[in-house]
């Protein structure tokens, strides 16, 4: 099975987990995967940044966005869990939870089932990644795969999954990262919807207290997608910077929590 199919249809084992011996291609040391999964985690603001605008676009351009997930179950007859690695899409992001729905088939498991809803913190992924024009973003444990692999077996590997992994040793977390580094700091959408944005809430200035199910305001959620632009016509236009969510959360606590360290000043 080529590995881009493994992504789509059965779950990516663990192999010292697994109830059967299987081969596992490419494995490399726990200590590597665990570095590229705190890395994941770490960047997890970039990946739900990008899919946030995303679904604000009306020509999609992703080819796609998903997260992988860690599954486990206690077998009979085996005393460890057996953890089989999936992937999600279909992902939303409130500033507490990532949800979404299984992708795959799993291997072993039989607590979880492809198209199943999936609810984690960030805390518990184990990567993410965005494929924008073929290019990958993302993919930490993926590139510290390939960074095991021979030319060769990078080409094969590669050509499995159609797409464009770049050097292993350089994950990009924003599109047109080495163009314009700026991306970095602050999406260029939320640059460039600044003139529409303010038009909006000038218009409807009833909307900058609306709050969702959850006491989220807009001011919330464009924080939590660390919108500068957004954020500073929000505050301007008389957004209140103090009102919490039901979970008592400020827009400066989900700034915090995401490390946008270029928000913090905004709203402090």
């Amino acid at each position: 099975m080529g590995l881009f199919s493994k992504l789509f249809g059965k779950g990516n084992k663990e192999e010292k987990k697994q109830p059967e011996k299987e081969p596992v291609f490419y494995a490399q040391p726990d200590e590597k995967i665990k570095e590229a999964t705190l890395a994941a985690q770490k960047s997890f603001k970039y990946f739900w940044r990008e899919l946030y605008w995303e679904y604000r676009r009306i020509v999609p351009a992703h080819d796609f966005a998903m997260i992988k997930i860690p599954f486990e179950q206690k077998l009979e007859g085996y005393e460890e869990p057996s953890v089989e690695h999936m992937w999600i899409n279909n992902i939303n992001f409130d500033g507490e939870l990532i949800t979404g729905e299984l992708v795959n088939a799993p291997n072993y498991l039989t607590n979880v089932s492809k198209g199943d809803k999936v609810a984690k913190k960030v805390n518990e992924i184990g990567d993410w990644m965005i494929s924008i024009v073929g290019k990958v973003h993302g993919g930490f444990t993926i590139q510290a795969m390939r960074s095991g692999m021979s030319d060769e077996e990078r080409q094969t590997h590669d050509t499995a999954w159609g797409l464009d992994f770049g050097d292993y040793n350089e994950v990009l977390l924003v599109y047109k990262q080495k163009e314009n580094p700026e991306n970095l700091i602050e999406h260029p959408m939320s640059k460039n919807m600044a003139e529409q944005f303010r038009e909006y809430y000038t218009n409807n200035p009833n909307e900058l207290a609306q709050a969702d199910e959850n006491g989220r305001t807009v001011l919330h959620t464009e924080t939590i997608a660390g919108n500068q632009t957004s954020v500073e016509i929000l505050l301007e236009l008389g957004a209140d910077k103090t009102k919490k969510t039901n979970a008592g959360k400020l827009p400066i606590d989900y700034a915090k929590a995401m490390n946008w360290e270029h928000l913090m000043e905004v709203l402090g």
